[in-house]
């Protein structure tokens, strides 16, 4: 079964475990302040009613029967544990609570007749008293959590900002921008664990670049050292008597030729150092005339023409690369439509694999086994690899299965940028009219 997880920022986290700490410190502190608060009371009631009940033995007249200070002699309402207490002879006090009611405080003594001296009343200045501290330290306990509370909020705000920055450098160095640094990303002047954090990010993107550009160099290189032997296998190729294994030679050759142009167009791309031709031109009109020499059998369909500043030849590559793809690997027809900056290219076959989906074009991986067997799955990253050179974007998505309203088939579709890179391969900044 899928657990059903709660996403809390770790602001809100950290804001509730202090203001739950905090609460539970308040409620305890209150309890321990409340029960001696009333312990001592009680205490206090007792030594005044022990000296009251001096005072009335002292003045208590034996001859006339008459006690003072609102004593009584043998009360019936007397206490049994008062009268054991003053049949050994004992002078002694005892509360006695009646839940939430005012409690009772009472005071015995033994007289030489054998007779009880008690005296009662009843502590009303406790209920008022206690009500106040009670409310006291209810607000005093609110304050503590909403205080904490608020303290919680700043840490973790402090917190979450940063790293919420380093996960926006972090997704920047995904996407290819290998000159942001994590560290310098987040700033701040306080050290912890987040500024660790920056350091392996940083340190993890340096030792990748250095092995992507390790590998781009030993591909290009590769690449390079073939280009001369294979022109020479083709010229080669091209002093052959006609006939059938000649043909096949130059085939192979020409695919061979073919694979190591590509490799090395990868290559440039993953430098990071092409760039674009910017050009004005009629997008639809454009990709209709392109289409029509590249792929006379598709059909083209433009919903909505739109002027773009863009390379023609890059864009006319990715076209390319997207018709041959469909071509090799889906089912006729091939649709293209251009709809304002956007261009869709559908075929109707099995559509992508779930692998390119997931994780987008990967070089020398054509698909599934009933993809496979033509191409070396270099020209949807070439593709993409220009689209990003153009400032623009290449998804990748299948259509609905059968059954549906679609009938299955693969779609690619370029989204254009309003605003195309400079030549420097940065961006023109946007000004506001006045």
């Amino acid at each position: 079964m899928k657990r059903l997880a709660l996403r809390t920022g770790v602001r809100w986290k950290i804001s509730i475990a202090i203001a739950a700490v905090g609460a539970l410190i308040a409620l305890a502190l209150s309890l321990v302040v409340h029960n001696s608060a009333r312990v001592s009371m009680l205490d206090n009631a007792r030594d005044t009613q022990v000296t009251r009940l001096g005072y009335a033995l002292r003045f208590f007249d034996a001859k006339k029967q008459q006690p003072q200070f609102g004593s009584k002699i043998n009360d019936p309402a007397l206490p049994r544990e008062l009268r054991r207490r003053a049949a050994r002879n004992r002078i002694s006090t005892l509360v006695v609570e009646h839940g939430s009611e005012v409690p009772d405080v009472w005071a015995a003594a033994p007289l030489p007749n054998g007779d009880v001296l008690s005296l009662h009343s009843r502590y009303t200045s406790s209920a008022s008293v206690m009500e106040d501290l009670d409310r006291a330290l209810i607000i005093g306990s609110v304050s503590v959590v909403l205080g904490g509370s608020a303290l919680g909020v700043l840490i973790g705000g402090q917190l979450s900002r940063r790293l919420r920055k380093a996960a926006a450098a972090a997704t920047k160095v995904a996407q290819g921008e290998t000159d942001v640094r994590v560290r310098e990303a987040i700033g701040g002047v306080v050290r912890d664990e987040t500024d660790e954090l920056a350091r392996a990010v940083d340190a993890m993107t340096d030792t990748l670049q250095e092995r992507v550009e390790a590998e781009r160099r030993v591909t290009a290189d590769i690449a390079h050292e073939l280009r001369t032997p294979v022109t020479g296998l083709l010229t080669a190729a091209e002093l052959l008597p006609p006939g059938r294994p000649t043909e096949l030679v130059r085939n192979r050759a020409q695919a061979l030729r073919t694979l190591v142009e590509d490799v090395l167009e990868v290559a440039r791309l993953d430098s990071a150092s092409e760039r674009a031709e910017l050009q004005e031109i009629a997008l639809g009109e454009f990709v209709a005339r392109r289409v029509t020499i590249m792929a006379p059998d598709a059909q083209v369909r433009v919903v909505h023409e739109s002027w773009v500043n863009t390379d023609p030849r890059r864009l006319e590559r990715i076209i390319g690369n997207l018709l041959g793809n469909a071509a090799k690997h889906g089912g006729a027809p091939v649709e293209v439509t251009v709809e304002g900056r956007v261009v869709r290219v559908r075929d109707h076959g099995p559509g992508f694999p779930d692998a390119l989906l997931r994780e987008g074009p990967s070089r020398f991986r054509t698909g599934s086994s009933d993809r496979a067997g033509v191409g070396h799955g270099l020209g949807l990253t070439i593709a993409t690899g220009q689209a990003r050179v153009l400032g623009a974007r290449l998804t990748f998505r299948n259509a609905a299965p059968e059954g549906a309203r679609e009938t299955g088939g693969a779609i690619a579709v370029l989204w254009l940028p309003e605003h195309a890179p400079t030549n420097t391969g940065s961006y023109p900044a946007l000004t506001r009219p006045s």
